[in-house]
């Protein structure tokens, strides 16, 4: 069953779509309006200033990295082919909040700065827990970080070649294996 959609997280998608494509200077409160399909009173009902959007936005990554953080906690393939296997730009409700928040942060919204930082010590926490060893799980989360900024980089965010993550698995294998 599909959640249902309110007008509230509309508007924080059309937000999130905006820092996405615009940067923090486009993702004005008439562009969120505008985008979302509301209008501007509809919009300040729900959030009252820019900063409550951004607020808002912060909060929706930290529910939505907590619950990733879960499944890579119990993935059947461990944390460290989790971690590696996702990590690409799928245009995913998690993909969108992180380039979103990034955007924000790199306009030094000191909140998304916080987010930013408290997700990335997360994951990387989840994978020390799997592995065992903080340097190994520092170089999945690296070698990961590296394969969702290339596919940033991609036009369209398309994933790396599945042959290049098999490789990649393997090497991640034997790392936690000497990590063992």
């Amino acid at each position: 069953m599909a959640a249902v959609r309110t007008s509230r997280d509309t508007i924080l998608d059309a937000y999130a779509r905006l820092l996405a494509d615009e940067g923090e200077r486009g993702a004005t409160l008439d562009a969120a309006a505008r985008l979302a399909g509301v209008s501007k009173g509809g919009l300040l009902y729900h959030f009252p200033s820019k900063e409550s959007l951004a607020e808002a936005l912060c909060d929706r990554l930290e529910e939505l990295v907590r619950a990733d953080a879960e499944t890579m906690r119990t993935a059947p393939e461990g944390a460290a082919h989790y971690y590696i296997r996702t990590s690409h730009f799928e245009g995913t409700p998690l993909d969108r909040a992180l380039v979103a928040v990034a955007r924000l942060s790199r306009a030094e919204h000191p909140r998304a700065v916080e987010v930013s930082r408290w997700a990335s010590e997360l994951w990387l926490s989840v994978l020390v827990e799997a592995v065992g060893d903080a340097d190994v799980a520092r170089a999945v989360k690296l070698v990961g970080d590296g394969l969702y900024y290339e596919a940033l980089l991609d036009d369209g965010g398309a994933s790396a070649d599945s042959g290049d993550i098999e490789g990649l698995l393997h090497v991640i294998d034997r790392l936690t294996e000497l990590a063992r």
